[in-house]
């Protein structure tokens, strides 16, 4: 009989969660997609690119509102039982309030694993493959990027003006300035030209013309009756260069380990040990280990807060309050596990308390509703 109660009970919460973590998901989700419509507008990739990298975005979005809904959907199916006495069914089949509180905090362990898994495994992959894609799609928007009398910069070193375009695709008076290096550019003006579409490559071929190339203090002109100019040499503007995020959590792992071992390294001194590691301080690594380690502990916490509506007070004053002061703790607990991630840069000491903050909390708030429930500790 408990089983099927506490099965009911676990199951309410679950249906919740999703249904509540979806909702929000899903309208972040829309809201982060428009601000990436500039990877069509401005760095001119298609709309096939752009939905297949807004759509990886979705694990980490979820990440970041488990904690959360979670606690709301404990707080939610708990007050929902207490308002309708079904808690009642808890205490007559023999249910101790602590056993009620273990299997909330028992309970609470999955959604701790999922956010663990989330954190270490899917969201790093995730993030890398939509760089990647980034990184190796085509410029597929660049022709219905670029407007009479504008000058567009789509595209890295290079900018193209076009004084008249055709809706069949012919230029009229062109302009382009590539700057291959620090020292050399290229300009080349041309009276016509036309973009085509070759071994899915974009290929601008140009008509009567000339190519200007500037190196140093020296100019060459060249010109031309026909010429092709392949515009799939240039990478987009949009950041290909793998961020922390992005970086698998073994990796991440092996780069703190190879500072540690190496006492002569500093701990602001930026790691070498490999490509990937390069140019990232032992202070980056180590916050975006914590976000993905250390945070979702907060999970067990606040299920404890969200459980601990079953425990009322014994001054009607503070009765009247209860559910608030419920909900008031928890979003306390959620907000100080964000500002815990700026405290643990601060200093060495502060980052090691900042570390075992999550676990005292977890059994400072379990002694103190064991000892509530056990021993009739007086509650206010």
């Amino acid at each position: 009989m408990n089983k099927l109660i506490f099965r009911k009970f676990s199951l309410d919460i679950v249906n919740f969660f999703l249904v509540s973590s979806f909702s929000i998901t899903f309208i972040v989700w829309i809201i982060q997609a428009v601000n990436f419509l500039d990877l069509v507008s401005d760095d001119g990739h298609s709309l096939g690119v752009y939905f297949y990298y807004v759509s990886l975005n979705l694990p980490k979005i979820f990440s970041k509102t488990i904690i959360f809904v979670f606690f709301i959907s404990i707080f939610y199916v708990v007050n929902k039982y207490n308002n309708s006495n079904e808690l009642i069914v808890f205490w007559s089949n023999g249910i101790k309030k602590i056993h009620f509180i273990n299997f909330i905090l028992k309970f609470s362990i999955l959604f701790l694993f999922l956010q663990l898994f989330l954190n270490l495994i899917v969201i790093p992959k995730t993030q890398s493959l939509a760089r990647i894609h980034i990184k190796e799609s085509n410029i597929d928007f660049l022709p219905k990027l670029i407007s009479e009398k504008k000058f567009i910069n789509v595209v890295k070193n290079l900018t193209i003006f076009v004084e008249e375009y055709k809706k069949n695709g012919e230029l009229k008076n062109v302009y382009i300035n590539e700057k291959i290096n620090t020292e050399k550019s290229k300009i080349i003006v041309s009276e016509s030209g036309k973009i085509y579409k070759k071994d899915n490559k974009y290929i601008l071929k140009l008509f009567d013309g000339g190519i200007t190339n500037i190196n140093n203090n020296n100019i060459f002109t060249l010109n031309f009756s026909e010429t092709d100019y392949d515009l799939s040499n240039f990478s987009t503007k949009t950041v290909t260069y793998p961020k922390m995020q992005e970086l698998s959590s073994v990796m991440l792992i092996n780069c703190i380990k190879k500072i540690y071992l190496d006492k002569q390294i500093d701990k602001n001194q930026i790691l070498k040990s490999n490509e990937k590691c390069e140019d990232r301080t032992l202070n980056a690594i180590s916050e975006e280990l914590y976000k993905r380690l250390v945070l979702p502990l907060y999970t067990l916490v606040i299920s404890l807060i969200g459980a601990s509506l079953i425990v009322e007070p014994r001054t009607k004053y503070f009765i009247k309050f209860h559910k608030l002061n419920i909900f008031l703790i928890g979003s306390f607990i959620i907000i100080l596990s964000q500002l815990s991630l700026k405290l643990f840069l601060i200093s060495i000491n502060i980052a090691y308390l900042v570390l075992l903050l999550p676990i005292i909390l977890i059994f400072f708030y379990y002694f103190l509703l064991f000892s509530i429930t056990n021993y009739k500790f007086n509650l206010l």
